[in-house]
């Protein structure tokens, strides 16, 4: 072979490789294109009610709310268009669901609200025929706001799960866009099932009068998360129901009974315990969202350590829940330390 075949063949290896190297670049800016132009995230898988990952979220307060047969579906903002999704996926005009993009694509409130709060994920359900037909012939093809979340104050990076609001903060913000949203049957403190079946029969929500009732309830309690760490709600499905109204008056309080253990926490869970021992985390390495866990644990032991015996001989020997207990103390932390959470 001579010195100019041996140069060309160099040559042509040469280019192959910066050939493949761009290609590979190419795909690889594909792929990351792909992964990163939607915005989509699935709604919560609800949880029945005594399942262990919903073990707890009785305790505190809670809001039970009317659950509407209908096909599950979000907007949100992405580079100033209001997208929209299913349970599974996110929608287009040519992959619609039931219309429900084809509608929020054009709705002037959507987009007002979602302009003016960008970083919320409105969730609801399309209300069109499913499982139930009694529904009222004027609720048909509306979206029915349920949750909004929105990215947790203090996440470190979009990959974290986003936090759902508390109905009192997300109400007066739908309200002022005109946009439709269920409201909850009864806010039930410390409730039981049976409390939470009775509200079964307290529900026909957008149900035709004398046409029965709706489909469910479900068991929202915004200072609860699971022992996997999950945000997570119950629900407890069946088709006994009838109606409460409570947007314009307000859901009743509803005291199902006082706990020792939250007694407890209310009493010893002061602002001073737990900002002592935010400063001392804070002032070793720093305070992220990654320490929260050690703020909850850190209190509780506090709590346990160096007040179990007044809290024991103030209450004569109380028969004493300590699941129940931290449950409460968590929760009263959060509510201390709301800016961290």
């Amino acid at each position: 072979m001579s010195k100019v075949q041996i140069k060309l063949a160099e040559d042509l290896e040469t280019t192959k490789g910066i050939c493949t190297i761009a290609l590979n670049q190419t795909r690889y800016f594909m792929e990351q294109a792909v992964a990163t132009a939607s915005r989509f995230k699935k709604y919560m898988h609800l949880e029945r009610f005594g399942t262990p990952e919903v073990l707890g979220i009785e305790l505190g307060e809670t809001y039970v709310f009317p659950k509407i047969d209908g096909t599950n579906a979000s907007v949100w903002l992405e580079d100033g268009v209001v997208k929209a999704g299913s349970r599974n996926r996110e929608l287009s005009l040519e992959s619609d669901n039931a219309g429900f993009y084809a509608w929020a694509s054009k709705s002037v409130e959507l987009f007002n609200y979602l302009s003016e709060n960008p970083n919320h994920r409105l969730f609801g359900e399309w209300l069109v025929p499913h499982s139930i037909s009694t529904y009222r012939d004027d609720a048909w093809r509306k979206f029915y706001v349920f949750d909004v979340a929105a990215p947790h104050l203090m996440a470190e990076s979009e990959e974290e799960p986003e936090a759902y609001l508390p109905y009192n903060a997300y109400k007066p913000l739908l309200e002022r866009h005109g946009i439709e949203y269920l409201a909850p049957l009864k806010i039930i403190r410390n409730g039981t099932f049976e409390a939470f079946c009775h509200e079964l029969q307290n529900n026909v929500c957008l149900i035709k009068d004398g046409q029965g009732c709706g489909e469910g309830v479900v068991i929202k309690n915004y200072a609860f998360f699971n022992k996997y760490g999950r945000q997570t709600w119950a629900k407890i499905v069946t088709s006994e129901f009838k109606e409460k109204h409570a947007k314009t008056m307000g859901a009743p309080l509803h005291a199902e009974r006082k706990l020792v253990e939250e007694e407890i926490a209310t009493e010893f869970v002061t602002q001073a315990l737990v900002d002592k021992v935010f400063a001392k985390i804070d002032l070793d390495g720093g305070f992220t969202a990654r320490r929260i866990p050690q703020l909850l644990h850190t209190v509780y032991y506090d709590v346990v350590r160096e007040e179990c015996w007044n809290f024991v001989k103030a209450r004569k020997n109380p028969t004493i829940n300590f699941n129940t207990l931290q449950h409460f103390v968590f929760g009263r932390v959060k509510a201390l330390r709301p800016d961290l959470f």
